[in-house]
């Protein structure tokens, strides 16, 4: 079954809500990077993330960026998403040598750092807010960027479940937000059903779906399920974006290349791709930036 996501209001419109699966997208992000376990889980959890955030993008054509960096051997993540349910993303060290039967935490993997988020909407400057990392296990640390950054009252919950092989059993989270206008009592009602709802991980290999998990929480407030959308690992690159990044390095750095005699091979981070541009490609790349 391929990853979707749902969209959700709930006390008439005064909670938003939105819940994801992603067991397809992150067991290709693990296959493709050959992530070790706590890599899988904090790049697994940062993608679901990149998938709620992505579906609140308005228009197709903006792009929605998370980065972790962290001092922790993991060093950092980065995920972006779009407007259409497509993510992608990477860690910058893939294989931290940890296995499933001794996996290394999240929160260690990372350690102390910081959060950005940059939305490009298309406007000359792109939006860039940032937070400290307040505890590395990212859902903790998303709902205070939300909270500090963009004085949204907002629950964020994420997990990733992995088979003894350590390939992904189950992935999903949902994000949780309050309208301007919500009211006293709905507020003090979501935080007592959010204090006693089990954590993503129990209830993902409860085998939720989704919308189960959104029933589950909103009970008695109401819930009203407006979308449901399909979500996946996707990236764009291609070989003519690749040398249009080829172009960019100039002519200076193309002659140097031409003389090393040497193909060029172009990695792409989001999805390993391989691309190799021999000398003969170097040369007419070259002519055409001259002409």
């Amino acid at each position: 079954m391929p990853d979707y996501l749902v969209k959700a209001t709930a006390a008439n419109g005064q909670i938003r809500a939105f819940a994801v699966s992603t067991k397809a997208m992150v067991e290709t992000a693990h296959t493709v990077h050959h992530t070790s376990p706590v890599v899988t889980q904090a790049l697994g959890r940062l993608l679901t993330a990149g998938a709620l955030m992505g579906s609140m993008i308005k228009n197709h054509d903006e792009l929605l960026t998370l980065k972790i960096a962290g001092d922790g051997p993991i060093k950092g993540l980065l995920v972006t998403a779009d407007g259409q349910g497509n993510v992608k993303g990477y860690s910058y060290a893939p294989d931290l040598g940890d296995t499933p039967a001794a996996p290394m935490a999240v929160s260690d993997a990372i350690g102390d750092g910081s959060l950005t988020i940059i939305k490009d909407m298309g406007l000359k400057e792109p939006y860039v807010g940032f937070s400290p990392l307040v505890s590395g296990e990212i859902a903790e640390d998303l709902t205070y960027y939300y909270a500090k950054s963009e004085q949204i009252p907002t629950s964020v919950s994420l997990g990733v479940l992995l088979n003894d092989d350590g390939s992904v059993k189950q992935a999903g989270g949902f994000i949780i937000q309050l309208m301007p206008f919500t009211e006293e009592e709905t507020i003090l009602n979501l935080e007592k059903v959010l204090a006693n709802t089990s954590s993503m991980t129990k209830l993902l290999d409860a085998g939720k779906t989704p919308e189960e998990i959104l029933k589950n929480i909103f009970v008695d407030l109401d819930l009203n399920i407006t979308t449901t959308e399909i979500t996946r690992f996707l990236c764009n690159c291609s070989r003519d974006r690749v040398t249009k990044a080829l172009i960019a390095v100039g002519e200076k750095d193309l002659e140097e290349m031409i003389a090393d005699g040497e193909n060029v091979e172009m990695n792409c981070d989001f999805c390993s791709e391989k691309y190799t541009f021999t000398t003969e490609d170097l040369r007419a790349l070259l002519k055409a930036i001259r002409k």
